[in-house]
């Protein structure tokens, strides 16, 4: 119901006066991970590619929070991935820069598919380059301890547009002409990712979306712009040519914005984060849209998306005086475990003894199926809930589906509360179990890395974590 009372609001919401809080400070920052050498190898395919220049600017952006109680960093990459050791050894540097407490960082990629790789991929020939890590390790770094330098009384406040147009679920029920074997050479999936367009073998889409666009937006007290921090789920736009990096709509936004609202101020940083989009793409199944020149579609839906974005900033209402408060738990979750039959049939893939092979990346899932085999029991992961006066976000290391987001939306005691995704590492598809029954691409052993039951695990706990800051500061 907390959707619908969105949408009843105009999705204008204002925060109450805080008039215990201490007076807010904020600071932004943005540090450019454009490659400095070239070329650099490139993730977000099922084969290798490099890049040898840059189409447009890669960043790490932060935004710095204190309320004189509790001071926190939000960072957002430039990425398609980071894995947790990478950004475990940013968040290092940077506390010892700034003094922010390494778990009061949270950091996430926007999961464009067109940057540099950040970890190796030996199951589809990927391997990052080395100088480039460093760069992208010690450049997230600056950008928390840029941004702690420019702490300023501030003011925040928060909204949500409405943007329903340009998210769409990629995963939908066909008829059985339109039913695909999976790598394991299975035919039990009743979904397929990414279908044909515009055929008649769709029957519906297998979930939702997320038609709403969250944001905060800082400014100083006399009215100077300082940044402003979006979430919307939309996996990545795409429609860039090959041979380069770019950051896809999620820097298009940023610019957009800054051009928008941040006026004279050349300091303003503008942030797009990525919600819960792992089932979420731009592509209309239904009434497919005629081919469009490279970079168009990714210019015109960070357009549009500012657009919804500009039209609740109308209606914001900014407060001196917010309560933050952040909490960080880590969690053990269970790898998924394919059958020894699996293993046994990936081993043969692997050597090629001339196994029946019904799918182009049987090949790459035999490899996940064997790293899984080989993996301990269970792994831990970062889990984060931020409070922001009224303000709840929710982070995770997945790319999650689409319901993960909306179900911690309406289990969370604030209004409005939106979730970051691929965020303090990264842990493959996160399904619900019913998606998982269904199968398809993203619920695949080697997709999904962790066993069925992990999304209710993981929203039971940031739920937990959510409440838990409502009832610490009242």
């Amino acid at each position: 119901m907390k959707a619908l009372a969105l949408v009843l609001s105009a999705f204008l919401l204002a925060a109450p006066d805080f008039t215990q809080a201490a007076a807010l400070r904020a600071g932004a920052a943005k540090i450019d991970i454009t490659p400095e050498k070239w070329p650099v190898s490139m993730v977000g395919q099922f084969y290798a590619r490099g890049a040898t220049n840059a189409f447009d600017r890669l960043h790490s952006r932060a935004i710095v929070l204190d309320d004189g109680e509790t001071r926190l960093a939000i960072v957002v990459v430039d990425n398609c991935l980071i894995p947790r050791n990478i950004l475990d050894e940013s968040k290092r540097l940077a506390a010892k820069a700034s003094g922010i407490r390494p778990d009061r960082i949270l950091i996430s990629a926007t999961h464009t598919h067109s940057a540099p790789a950040s970890r190796d991929w030996p199951a589809v020939g990927i391997k990052a380059t080395p100088h480039y890590v460093k760069q992208l390790t010690k450049g997230i770094a600056a950008s928390i301890a840029a941004a702690a330098r420019r702490l300023e009384p501030a003011e925040i406040g928060w909204g949500v547009g409405h943007a329903p147009k340009e998210v769409n679920n990629r995963r939908w029920f066909v008829k059985d002409a339109g039913k695909i074997p999976d790598p394991f050479g299975k035919t039990n999936d009743v979904v397929r990712t990414n279908p044909p367009r515009g055929s008649g073998l769709l029957i519906k889409p297998a979930g939702p979306t997320d038609p709403y666009v969250s944001f905060f937006s800082i400014r100083s007290p006399a009215g100077r712009p300082i940044a402003l921090f979006a979430n919307y789920s939309l996996h990545y736009v795409g429609g860039i040519p090959a041979g380069g990096v770019s950051a896809d709509y999620f820097g298009e936004f940023a610019r957009v914005i800054a051009r928008r609202l941040g006026g004279k101020n050349k300091d303003f940083v503008a942030v797009m984060s990525n919600g819960t989009s792992g089932d979420i793409n731009n592509i209309n199944f239904t009434h497919p849209r005629p081919r469009k020149e490279p970079f168009e579609q990714m210019r015109f839906v960070a357009n549009y998306v500012a657009d919804a974005v500009m039209a609740a900033h109308q209606g914001v209402k900014f407060q001196r005086r917010v309560p933050l408060a952040m909490q960080q738990r880590e969690l053990d979750v269970a790898h998924r475990r394919a059958t020894p039959a699996d293993v046994t049939r990936a081993r043969e893939v692997l050597a090629d003894t001339g196994t029946d092979r019904k799918h182009q990346w049987s090949k790459s899932y035999a490899h996940w199926i064997v790293d899984l085999a080989g993996r301990p029991p269970t792994d831990r992961i970062i889990l984060q809930a931020i409070r922001i006066g009224d303000l709840g976000i929710g982070s995770l290391p997945f790319e999650s589906f689409v319901e993960i987001g909306l179900d911690l939306r309406e289990s969370s005691p604030f209004n409005p509360t939106f979730t970051i995704e691929l965020a303090n590492g990264h842990n493959g598809y996160l399904p619900t179990p019913q998606q998982t029954e269904w199968g398809g691409y993203e619920t695949w052993t080697g997709s999904a890395w962790f066993q069925a039951d992990t999304s209710v695990k993981i929203t039971k706990a940031l739920t937990a974590m959510l409440k838990d800051l409502n009832q610490a500061k009242q």
